[in-house]
C-alpha cells in the first residue's frame, strides 16, 4: 500500500529480497536491521524479523511497524510503504 503492488514472499527470503526479485523497489540501505529506510507498517497479517532486536522501539512494533530487510511474512501481508514502487525497465 498505497501502491497496490504484490509479489509472492518465498519461506526464508526476506521482504525486500523478494521484492526485488519481482521487481518491486522498496527503500532500503542498511539490509541488516539498523538504518531503519525500509520502515514499513503492517495493516494485516504477520511478520517475524530474523533479528532478536531490530532498529525499532517497543512503540513502534505495538504499533505494527517492521523492518522489510530483516523481516519475513509469517501469513499473507498487506503493509504500507509510501515509497514503494516498480523496478525501472532496463533500457
Amino acid at each position: 500500500m498505497p501502491a497496490g503492488l504484490q509479489f509472492r514472499v518465498p519461506a526464508g527470503q526476506t521482504i525486500v529480497q523478494a521484492a526485488e526479485v519481482a521487481g518491486v523497489c522498496l527503500p532500503s540501505a542498511c539490509r541488516n536491521g539498523t538504518c531503519r529506510a525500509c520502515l514499513s507498517r503492517v495493516v494485516t497479517g504477520t511478520v517475524a524479523h530474523q533479528i532478536a532486536w531490530p532498529g525499532l522501539s517497543a512503540e513502534e512494533k505495538e504499533a505494527g511497524y517492521f523492518l522489510p530487510c530483516v523481516a519475513l511474512a509469517g501469513t499473507d501481508l498487506v503493509f504500507e510503504q509510501p515509497q514503494a514502487s516498480t523496478a525501472a525497465a532496463p533500457p
